[in-house]
């Protein structure tokens, strides 16, 4: 972390950029500083491809006018002419900006600096270049001996980083928030007889403890053997148990329609189903920016108002969506703290930790409830989901499930359909709940999905 007398001269910087904001006829203004440093490394068949280290800083200013016009400028640089600039900047993009009566500064209460967990010192002030490239010659010595199959790995690679956020605004916020994260991933070529297949898999982290390279590089290969040679299975109706990776990726798509900015734009196909059952009621769909270690935690949103806990999907039923401060205002609800901000943009809204709740079905009893059906691994194409009908094909990867049992590997197929079906299918969930990145959940069973073979 930033020590204390460069964080005293970004406040004084933030004060100074509000103060002549406010002197030069703005009604309002509010500052974000954003400073990270990051290191990477990676091996290419155990040979270095990649040692590279580096560090950005910006701060951005806001400003309001009275009828909610707002401008944004920001800069690289904290001596005196360099803000001067950012404030005629900012204030000029204002005029020239569009009002808005729902365009305000949050008011206090505001955010504080709740231990979340963080900040790990291993990752963000202790770990050497020498301990980064060990943990990749771990990586590429456990891929390659976990399968005689695998003839190159491709990549072991290590990636950490630090940062800092301080927010400030002339409603009165002043809060900083700090982070660190790592993460690593193997990707290995694997073959048998004229049959050859690329896969990997990757994990990151706020705390070097919780990464296992030694875990993630088997894992890579176990994937990557589940579906060499794959074949399409015959056109047809099957059942799916999604692993929790690939039913990760569906729920990331699902967080993007409980967005309050989305359902406004007419980008969500739940934009009338509020309070409606729209899904299994299996399902539980939470939103956490307060979880500890959690990604996408922090104390604040860009907006400096707290984060909290909301819970959008409650057995299937619509409870609630996503807001920032302005769109809160046009449906004269609370704020839920999901701001997101950068620099040099104006306040939107994201998820931070978005999940799906786990069940109680184990893995093994997911597939032989199933008894016959498509084990998926990897799913295709999907940024091609229609947020507005919901209509999808997309692409799968995985193996058969056989008479209960996993089979041979399964590629080349499609399934299609509509996710507003496809929630209502969703029949069991397992107990293997894990966060990939942001987005948690474990894996699932959807009944009775079209998919295209041969």
């Amino acid at each position: 972390m930033r020590n204390a007398p460069e964080r005293t001269r970004v406040e004084e910087a933030a004060s100074f950029l509000m103060a002549r904001a406010g002197h030069k006829g703005a009604a309002g203004a509010d500052v974000v500083y954003r400073f990270s440093t990051g290191h990477s490394v990676s091996l290419h068949d155990g040979q270095p491809e990649e040692n590279l280290s580096g560090f950005s800083f910006g701060i951005g200013l806001r400003t309001l006018d009275k009828v909610g016009r707002q401008g944004i400028a920001h800069g690289n640089d904290l001596d005196r002419r360099s803000l001067e600039d950012i404030v005629d900047w900012s204030l000029n993009n204002c005029a020239s900006a569009e009002p808005d009566e729902n365009v305000f500064l949050g008011e206090p209460p505001f955010a504080g600096g709740d231990d979340l967990e963080l900040w790990d010192r291993r990752i963000g002030e202790d770990l050497s270049a020498d301990e980064r490239r060990t943990l990749c010659e771990e990586m590429h010595r456990e891929a390659l001996a976990a399968d005689g199959r695998v003839t190159s790995v491709r990549s072991a690679s290590w990636s950490d980083g630090a940062g800092e956020t301080y927010y400030a605004s002339t409603a009165g916020a002043s809060a900083w928030a700090a982070g660190t994260t790592g993460g690593c991933g193997v990707s290995v070529v694997m073959e048998s007889g004229e049959a050859i297949e690329m896969g990997g898999y990757g994990d990151e982290s706020r705390w070097l403890s919780s990464l296992s390279p030694v875990s993630i590089a088997k894992e890579a290969v176990r994937r990557t053997g589940l579906i060499l040679g794959g074949r399409p299975w015959p056109t047809g109706r099957y059942d799916l148990v999604l692993d929790g990776q690939s039913a990760s990726s569906i729920v990331d798509v699902l967080g993007e329609l409980f967005l309050a900015s989305n359902v406004h734009k007419g980008r969500s196909f739940f934009a009338e189903s509020m309070g409606q059952a729209v899904g299994s009621d299996m399902i539980t769909l939470v939103d956490d920016g307060l979880l500890p270690r959690g990604l996408a935690s922090s104390p604040f949103d860009g907006e400096g108002m707290a984060r909290r806990k909301t819970c959008l999907m409650r057995n299937g039923v619509v409870e609630h969506w996503l807001y920032n401060l302005r769109y809160a205002a046009i449906d004269g609800v609370p704020t839920t703290g999901n701001a997101s901000r950068g620099i040099s943009g104006t306040p939107d809204v994201s998820c931070s930790n978005l999940a799906l709740l786990p069940g109680a079905w184990t893995v093994q009893d997911l597939v032989l409830q199933v008894g016959r059906g498509i084990y998926i691994t990897e799913l295709l194409g999907l940024h091609t989901i229609n947020p507005v009908s919901g209509d999808f094909s997309l692409g799968i990867k995985g193996a058969e499930i056989c008479g209960g049992e996993f089979g041979g590997a399964v590629s080349g197929m499609t399934i299609a359909g509509n996710m507003k079906d496809v929630l209502k299918s969703i029949d069991l969930v397992g107990n293997d709940f894990k966060y990939y990145g942001e987005i948690g959940s474990p894996s699932l069973v959807i009944r009775d999905v079209a998919a295209a073979g041969v």
